[in-house]
């Protein structure tokens, strides 16, 4: 057999193997995938049973909280059937739970929307590392990922956080946070008014 045609027979094996699959990426509220809108559209365009496939999420995250956000991968098969990878919560959904924050900060740099600890972000990114896309980031490479993410929260992170202080810091947060929502539904409802 001359070097073509073995170069020919091994690129075949090389086609031969290519897999096509659709991918999605969504995230879903552990314990309350439902067939309705957003997702049950999303698996329809891509044939897969609906009603199995949230029967299937609804099982695997049932020992977590309910409503957490899960960064979802789905890959679909040629056959119907699909892969599962669920990611643990986002970045920001742990800040924001560790600062004891709702939402950040609508100008991040110009306002504070909440403080964490330093052992706060080397815990997040511990738990963040367990992620397959992480896999290869270093504790330090992840901290420091982290650390931006927590920026545009308008998050500080600091050395020591007393209690009482940002207790107080909290309750003056949420004066500021009810201004911003507020000005937000005078600003949409001029916009209505305009357009109406």
């Amino acid at each position: 057999m001359s070097k073509a045609g073995a170069k020919l027979k091994s690129m075949r094996k090389l086609v031969e193997k290519i897999t096509h699959t659709t991918k999605l990426k969504t995230n879903i509220p552990a314990g309350m995938a439902m067939a309705g809108p957003p997702l049950g559209p999303m698996l329809g365009q891509r044939a897969i049973n609906i009603g199995n496939f949230c029967k299937d999420f609804n099982e695997k995250t049932k020992d977590m909280k309910e409503g957490v956000p899960l960064p979802c991968r789905i890959s679909v098969n040629s056959d119907r059937t699909y892969d599962l990878q669920i990611h643990t919560p986002p970045a920001t959904f742990f800040i924001k739970q560790a600062a004891g924050i709702q939402r950040g900060a609508m100008s991040p740099g110009k306002e504070i929307s909440g403080k964490i600890t330093i052992k706060h972000l080397y815990e997040i990114a511990v738990i963040k590392m367990q992620d397959p896309p992480n896999a290869l980031l270093t504790l330090e490479q992840m901290v420091n990922m982290l650390v931006g993410i927590a920026r545009t929260c308008g998050v500080q992170i600091v050395r020591d956080l007393d209690p009482n202080e940002y207790k107080e810091f909290l309750a003056e947060r949420k004066v500021t946070v009810e201004l911003q929502r507020l000005e937000l539904q005078e600003k949409r409802e001029a916009k209505m008014l305009r357009t109406g």
